[in-house]
């Protein structure tokens, strides 16, 4: 097998990078915004570039991006920058902002009412990553463009 190299972005030698980015000043006008940025961007990957998207894809692309762009305004001071980028049969979603502490999924609690945000993401993404950043941390979901054969809602046969 011949090995590819991948570049610093996860790209590899003439793949093409489809992405947009957006900076956010950190009110919560932005939040509305932000999921029209990603429903803007995933109708033209599908128009301008012929991947397609599901819907589903499509409806949990915003809620993501609605709460991952809600915490960082809500838990950091300054600006958020918003990163939507495909990756092979993904979409990225990649929030920044300027507080370096990592977030954490609490434990379920049915009677507790709010912050069960991370906890959504976390059920309905492929995958979640969280890094510190030289300034701050970057926040990182990725979601199935396509829902699985099978039927499962996360684009993936349940464990």
């Amino acid at each position: 097998m011949k090995s590819v190299p991948v570049a610093q972005d996860g790209t590899t030698p003439g793949e093409r990078v489809i992405q947009t980015t957006m900076a956010l000043d950190g009110t919560g006008r932005v939040i509305a915004e932000a999921r029209h940025l990603a429903a803007d961007f995933l109708t033209r990957v599908q128009a301008e570039h012929g991947l397609p998207v599901s819907e589903r894809a499509m409806d949990l692309t915003r809620l993501v991006v609605s709460e991952l762009v809600t915490n960082a305004i809500k838990y950091a001071p300054g600006p958020v920058l918003l990163d939507l980028r495909i990756a092979g049969d993904m979409v990225e979603v990649m929030v920044w902002d300027s507080d370096p502490a990592l977030p954490m999924a609490r434990t379920g609690d049915v009677g507790r009412v709010g912050q069960h945000g991370l906890e959504i993401v976390m059920a309905v993404c492929q995958g979640f990553e969280a890094q510190r950043e030289p300034v701050g941390k970057r926040i990182t979901a990725r979601i199935a463009l396509l829902d699985d054969p099978g039927g499962a809602v996360t684009g993936r046969r349940p464990l």
